[in-house]
């Protein structure tokens, strides 16, 4: 019996039928692959987890809507590349929960934003954007100078984050409060601002550029 289109409108039981096949074959197609994750996507080398103070400018990042505007991934064009660096690569975000990919780009990707501007540049940025970019239409942020980086559940947060996976060490963890200790959560932002493409070059370069500049 052929099947017609006709036929399997009108069969519901078929029509159901039909569907939870094509789903299913839909699903392991997605599902599967994720079985070999650990075969196909290792760290990049030399990755490191985010150090507790870039960690909590991480999290004052996803707070204060940042990558509603601001995307994380450059894709491998050469539009792209030449705009932003190395296109993304998922070995470099393998300790990233979430991550924040994205698409969204009203203003420009920060994939690779880590040490291209100076800390002071960052902050002035923060502090009212049009001083160092006329045109720009991000809201001031000038709170985070005053408010305090918060240390309070930052040990819970790297457990949390070791649990699934992130290699942190308690000598690292029973440190963490102290590395928060006097700094704002701008502080914390620009750190963490810092880090980004940074897994692709050395830090210890990435940092002497940000301060020259």
């Amino acid at each position: 019996m052929k099947l017609t289109h006709d036929m399997i409108e009108r069969n519901q039981v078929l029509l159901i039928g039909l569907i939870i096949v094509l789903v299913s074959i839909a699903g392991l197609v997605e599902i599967l692959p994720l079985s070999f994750e650990k075969s196909v996507i290792q760290p990049v080398e030399g990755i490191k987890p985010y150090t507790p103070l870039e960690l909590t400018g991480r999290d004052i990042y996803i707070r204060e809507g940042c990558n509603n505007c601001h995307s994380q991934m450059i894709r491998p064009f050469r539009a792209e590349t030449e705009r932003y660096g190395h296109y993304s690569v998922a070995g470099e975000l393998v300790y990233d929960h979430p991550f924040l990919w994205g698409s969204k780009r009203t203003g420009p990707d920060l994939a690779r934003v880590g040490g291209r501007y100076s800390d002071d540049w960052l902050r002035i940025h923060f502090m009212n954007p049009r001083d160092v970019v006329p045109e720009s239409n991000m809201p001031a942020f000038p709170w985070l100078a005053k408010a305090p980086a918060d240390a309070a559940d930052i040990q819970a947060k790297m457990r949390a984050l070791r649990e699934i996976g992130v290699p942190y060490t308690d000598e690292q963890i029973a440190k963490a409060p102290a590395e928060l200790k006097g700094k704002t959560e701008m502080d914390a932002l620009i750190a963490y601002l810092q880090s980004l493409g940074t897994d692709l070059k050395p830090r210890a370069e990435v940092k002497t550029a940000s301060q020259g500049k």
